[in-house]
Order: structure tokens, then C-alpha cells, then sequence
């Protein structure tokens, strides 16, 4: 059966097929969550059947191209991935994709060869209960090996339950501004100064030898003698002098306290039908 790319068999599959496109999801390893490539192409059969991903391991092995059975691969449509339990030992031994790549029976064999499981593949002929299956080119359908084109056989199915929970963040904004300066104010300052002034105090009084005869020499009968007597005074030297008041001192502090918000939240709890039978709990196969 032949294989053919998506866009090759369908040019217009984009308004054809429903839910969003694969191709360039990223395919991340589902037990370790780790990116291994990215989806490059979708490969379809005759009738259009998805069949394979072409997945471009440029994470893992640069440069090198497999095929993924859509049965070993899980979409997450939400996330926009594509999960897989692909081992880096069967990357490396899958055989390369190419562009020349003929995809016919012998090429696929080799592919179903690296992810079919080890019961399968080495189980000796003549087991007690188990015996080695067998394929034919001529014969053989997609259907023998349900496990990895058949998504409705797949071992196991992973729902992601999701809660919404509260982020508390701070975000620094401005508050106010506080603006400091100065100004001047004018006042009438009195200020009393004691001052001292002198002044002349003309006695006229009686000697106490009033009355006595001197001598002619003695006679002191002068015209035009005058006394001369320097008067002093104080004055206010009145001025202005700038001194230092006070000093202001401006800082900031920071007060705490604790903000309390209250928002509804969602959170998705599992619902099981088990309509009668029982559930067993399963690990991931690898």
C-alpha cells in the first residue's frame, strides 16, 4: 500500500481535516517531557488514513528525519504538542527519512521493526502459549499491527486535569510627590542699643580765695582766650548678618503591611464511569 504526504494526496487537506493542523507541533517524549523534534509532514495511505508522522529529531539527532505510527503518538490539541514514548535507542535505529526515500513494504518493515514490542520480535518459535507473528508482503494489513495505527487500541491515555491557582505579584508605582523647598518671609526686627553722648556743663561759682589781692604779674587779662572742649557721642551701628536657624533633614521610610485579595478559582476533578467494571491502575509503556 502506497504512502503518500498530506499535502500531496489533499492540497486543500488544511479545510479538510478537523482540529488543528500537526504538522509543526513540537513531539516532546512522555516520560520525561522532553522536547525531541518537531512534526514536518503527515504521511496518509490510499485511502487517506493517517498512517505516520514525519518527525524531524533535530533536537535529539540533528538532521535526521523518522516515522512515528500515529498509533504511538498522542496530540494535545490544547498545547499544540505531540507526546510519544519513542526511546533515543529506537530514534537511532530507525531508519532515516529522506526525500528519495521509497516508501514501500521493505521500508516500512524496517520501521514497524524498531516499535514493535520485544515479544513480537524475539519470542522463540515453538513458546508455550506464543508464537512469533508473521508477515506477509502480499497479504498484509495495517490492522495486524493495530498498536501502531489504530489511536482506539492504545494502551494507555493521559488526561491532564487543571486547576487555576492564585499568582501573587508587586507591582512599584508612584504613590505621590512630596516637594521640598524654601521661601522668604520679611519682619520688622526692633533692637535697643545704650548709647552714650557727651555734653557741656558750664559752672559759675565763688573760689574759695574770692576777694584776694594777687600781683600784677599774676593778673591773667587776656582778651580772645578761648577753651576748646571735644564733645563725644555714641551712634547705632545698626546690621545684618545671616546665621544658621535649624537644619532640615529629609529621608523616607517604608511601612508594611499585607494586602488581602480574594478571587474565585476553578479546579478539574476526574470523573470515572466504570459502569460495572473494575479500574486498574496501569504505568506508562515505554
Amino acid at each position: 500500500m502506497a504512502l503518500h504526504k498530506i499535502s500531496d494526496f489533499d492540497t486543500d487537506y488544511h479545510n479538510t481535516i478537523q482540529g488543528k493542523d500537526i504538522k509543526g507541533m513540537g513531539v516532546y517524549s512522555r516520560s520525561s517531557d522532553e522536547k525531541i523534534g518537531t512534526v514536518s509532514d503527515i504521511l496518509v495511505d490510499d485511502q487517506g488514513q493517517f498512517r505516520y508522522l514525519l518527525v524531524d529529531l533535530g533536537f535529539w539527532i540533528f538532521g535526521k528525519k523518522v516515522l512515528l505510527p500515529l498509533g504511538r503518538a498522542q496530540v494535545d490539541s490544547i498545547e499544540e504538542r505531540v507526546y510519544t514514548a519513542l526511546t533515543k535507542k529506537q530514534a537511532e535505529d530507525l531508519p532515516e527519512f529522506k526525500d528519495d526515500t521509497v516508501l514501500d513494504y521493505d521500508y516500512e518493515e524496517r520501521v514497524r521493526g524498531v516499535y514493535r514490542t520485544p515479544l513480537e520480535a524475539s519470542a522463540p518459535l515453538g513458546g508455550v502459549g506464543r508464537t512469533t507473528p508473521t508477515y506477509d508482503r502480499n497479504t498484509y494489513n495495517y490492522s495486524q499491527d493495530a498498536d501502531l495505527y489504530d489511536t482506539s487500541v492504545q494502551d494507555d491515555t493521559t488526561i491532564r486535569l487543571y486547576e487555576e491557582r492564585l499568582v501573587a505579584n508587586k507591582q512599584r508605582r508612584k504613590a505621590g510627590e512630596v516637594a521640598i523647598g524654601k521661601h522668604v518671609e520679611t519682619e520688622t526686627a526692633r533692637v535697643a542699643v545704650p548709647i552714650e553722648k557727651e555734653r557741656v556743663v558750664i559752672e559759675r561759682v565763688t573760689p574759695a580765695d574770692a576777694g584776694r589781692v594777687v600781683t600784677g604779674d599774676a593778673t591773667a587779662f587776656r582778651e580772645g582766650e578761648i577753651a576748646h572742649v571735644d564733645i563725644y557721642e555714641e551712634v547705632p551701628d545698626i546690621r545684618k548678618e545671616a546665621v544658621v536657624r535649624e537644619e532640615v533633614r529629609v529621608r523616607k521610610v517604608v511601612d508594611h503591611e499585607t494586602v488581602e485579595a480574594t478571587e474565585t478559582i476553578r479546579r478539574e476533578e476526574l470523573d470515572i464511569d466504570t459502569d460495572g467494571r473494575t479500574v486498574v491502575n496501569k504505568q506508562d509503556r515505554i
